[in-house]
């Protein structure tokens, strides 16, 4: 991201394809928006971890209030941040792990999202960023602050009725399954994608028993047009990998099964499909659709 104009994009891209069906269904009982995942979400935890994964530096958040780096691996803001303004709350949501937020900051809000992770807890590994396993065990932390805070009736409301966005999985591909031998030697890339579809039932499974009952589970992008993947193939003249995008296109029917299976078998959940794939594909092969993107 570059400019205001494509922070306006960002913008756009979320609020048709995350925003507005959840606002539609239960917006008035959002009493927080809390946040799963990796680099597409993250608000700036890995600037206190110890990982040299990070966007603590310019031109980074040069958009972003103040015009300062705050972490998140963008100029301005991420997704939730738009997400949890239009529902009224917070205009940014913050990062769990910055030290200068309380828990009276993160009331209506709060970010766990690490850059780099995956659901695969391997992939966290590889740039020894904070793996989802963690980022769960600092989810229950927080609901311990929060109930002192709050009180437990209170406390226990706000959990049950908060938005929760999930968006992670691309690194289990480009940054472990692809790079590294351990995961090929295992599993061909079908069975791998399989293998995460089980990591990702057991993560919702889990924050389920902890009292998430909305989430917006997002989907892959096309992960062979990143700008990272178009570069290193020089042999492709910058075009997308169309494998990679092949298996994205492949896993997001498969994740999208995976919420409906888990609405009908976990009561009172809402998993909100969150397909952000053919939108991201439209902005890069018809950019002029939506504007000057700079």
């Amino acid at each position: 991201m570059a400019s205001r104009g494509s922070q306006t994009v960002s913008f756009l891209l979320f609020l048709s394809h995350m925003l507005l069906p959840q606002v539609a269904k239960c917006r008035a009982g959002i009493s927080a928006v809390i946040v799963f995942g990796d680099s597409s979400v993250d608000a700036g935890n890995n600037n206190w971890y110890p990982t040299p994964l990070r966007s603590n530096f310019e031109p980074y958040g040069r958009d972003f209030f103040g015009g300062k780096p705050t972490g998140r691996f963008c100029n301005g803001r991420v997704g939730p941040d738009f997400i949890s303004e239009a529902l009224g709350l917070k205009p940014a949501v913050p990062a769990y792990l910055d030290p200068g937020y309380s828990i009276a900051d993160f009331a209506t809000g709060v970010n766990f999202a690490s850059a780099g992770t995956g659901f695969d807890n391997a992939t966290s590994d590889v740039l020894n960023v904070i793996p989802l396993w963690k980022e769960i065990e600092n989810f229950k932390e927080y609901q311990q602050r929060l109930r002192a805070y709050l009180g437990e009736a209170k406390a226990n409301r706000v959990l049950t009725e908060a938005l929760y966005i999930v968006s992670l999985g691309t690194n289990d591909f480009l940054e472990n399954y692809y790079t590294l031998p351990d995961r090929q030697s295992q599993y061909t890339v079908t069975e791998y994608g399989d293998f995460l579809l089980e990591q990702t039932q057991n993560f919702i499974t889990e924050i389920y028993s902890l009292g998430v009952r909305k989430i917006s589970l997002t989907s892959l992008p096309p992960m062979g047009c990143l700008p990272l993947e178009r570069t290193v193939d020089l042999f492709q003249n910058f075009d997308c990998n169309e494998e990679y995008n092949r298996v994205a296109a492949e896993f997001n029917v498969k994740l999208k099964g995976l919420g409906i299976y888990l609405n009908q078998n976990l009561p009172g959940m809402k998993i909100y499909f969150s397909d952000l794939y053919y939108l991201f594909l439209q902005m890069i092969q018809e950019p002029a659709t939506f504007g000057e993107m700079t």
